[in-house]
């Protein structure tokens, strides 16, 4: 049998229904692997492994009273350190809050403990989670388990680690920029970005209120290293909560539509690099010989869709969190967020931030009416491979290089819609590059089909042994 810590979660929680493994087994598995190559890594930041082998010890006593088993039924999984779990600190990579406990579970992590999880460690993210790199002065950098010179991505960057090197099958994120697909394309595995109000989240520990790009952009979903994985954890993860205001009651799967789709190899229009075209064709390749009808053609206005990003959220940060990273970022963060902000062009008046946001609008009617026609996008991730580590802290034109390179991300979670990054081409050698699969708001079954076509096509690569 495979080894429980190198099963999905799916395999995990159908072996530990059946009584062939218990929960205590997988949770020890799970906790040895993390051991043995977290050392390398430095993805889990803090370790709840009495709690863990306590929780798998009443999950087993339960199963062995006959009741009934929640689909997560004693797997392990992880959760990142800037969503409140009861108990342990949200400290968002900060030394400043290092002592903030929470005293109640955000509602996705309720979720998933409702659903059986059992929660064995806490992933790295950067400061205030704003990097697509993960570091930060309180918890150290997290390495990429392929290459130890790229970037694991960011913010969920802990997460996408710990699931490619075998530390628990699932893991929450979160992405209001690419946070949870960024990651998962670094690292080689499958993230969702859920749409906009399908998941629950609120931090009961947050001082203030969300800002307004938080409320239209900010997601929670999860990160495997399979699409079925994606599909279990969305379900655990998606029953509401009254503390979400933006919460829906959608249906997780949806009418049938056509299989057709659109392969935007270059949606950009200036170009992407040639591994990335690579994997956007391989990808076309597998919807192809699952018998989708593909077609090269681009979403309407991908750049100009993704500048809103700067326009609706950059202000907010600079308003809301750029205060607390000078006062309380490290130095990296203080000098990213100074870059990042550096060649910004809007106005930054009250009458650009109102008219980018009707200019949202008319935009998300653009592509709700090109998703009537091809129900599934395909697209780059980034215009470029995965980064090296830090490298938006060279310079400003460095920085501008990088935004530019990530406009596929920022033009989706301006638009609120699902997307899942899955690798789609794998060089032996180098990590297995991916592809962002887009549909319309609440479809992320679409999303999960033309994913999983893509999957089978590519296969599984993870998990690995850290190098």
């Amino acid at each position: 049998m495979t080894a429980p810590w190198a099963m999905d979660a799916t395999a995990l929680a159908a072996e530990i229904a059946r009584g062939r493994l218990s929960a205590r087994e997988a949770v020890s598995a799970t906790l040895d692997r993390l051991a043995a190559v977290n050392p390398r890594l430095n993805a889990i930041t803090l370790t709840t492994a009495e709690a863990a082998l306590a929780q798998a010890d009443a999950a087993d006593a339960a199963q062995a009273h006959g009741e009934a088993l929640p689909p997560l039924h004693g797997v392990p999984v992880t959760t990142k350190i800037n969503t409140d779990q009861a108990g342990l600190p949200t400290d968002n990579g900060i030394h400043a809050a290092a002592g903030l406990i929470a005293e109640i579970d955000s509602p996705v992590i309720a979720n998933l403990k409702r659903a059986g999880a059992i929660v064995i460690g806490r992933t790295n993210a950067p400061v205030f989670s704003m990097r697509w790199f993960t570091d930060n002065s309180l918890h150290g950098q997290t390495f990429n388990p392929w290459d130890r010179g790229l970037t694991c991505g960011g913010s969920s960057g802990g997460a996408a680690a710990a699931v490619a090197a075998g530390i628990g099958p699932l893991s929450q994120g979160n992405d209001i920029g690419g946070s949870i697909r960024y990651p998962a394309y670094c690292c080689g595995v499958a993230g969702l970005r859920t749409t906009f109000g399908r998941i629950p989240a609120f931090n009961h520990s947050a001082k203030g209120a969300r800002s307004l790009s938080s409320h239209l952009m900010a997601v929670a979903g999860p990160i495997a290293r399979s699409v079925r994985d994606l599909r279990l954890g969305l379900a655990a993860m998606s029953p509401g909560s009254p503390h979400d205001t933006r919460w829906v009651d959608a249906p997780l799967a949806g009418p049938p539509q056509p299989r057709r789709a659109a392969l935007a190899i270059d949606p950009l229009g200036d170009g992407v690099s040639p591994e990335v075209a690579d994997a956007v064709q391989a990808a076309g390749r597998a919807l192809v010989a699952a018998g989708y009808q593909v077609d090269e053609v681009s979403p309407p206005d991908v750049d100009g869709t993704a500048a809103l990003w700067l326009r609706l959220a950059l202000d907010d940060i600079l308003s809301s969190l750029g205060p607390a990273i000078e006062a309380y970022g490290d130095d990296n963060a203080r000098r990213s967020l100074r870059l990042l902000t550096e060649g910004n062009t809007a106005s930054g008046s009250l009458a650009d931030y109102l008219a980018a946001l009707g200019e949202r609008e008319t935009r998300l009617r653009q592509w709700q009416l090109f998703l009537e026609q091809y129900p599934v996008v395909v697209m780059p991730v980034s215009a470029k491979p995965p980064l090296p580590i830090d490298y938006d802290l060279r310079d400003g034109a460095t920085t501008a290089g990088l935004i530019a390179a990530q406009r596929p991300l920022l033009a989706i979670s301006v638009l609120g819609l699902p997307a899942i990054t899955v690798p789609a081409i794998h060089h032996p050698g180098r990590i297995p590059l991916g592809v962002q699969v887009v549909a319309g708001r609440y479809r992320e079954d679409l999303c999960l089909a033309a994913a999983e076509a893509i999957e089978t096509h590519a296969g599984i690569h993870a998990p690995i042994d850290p190098v």
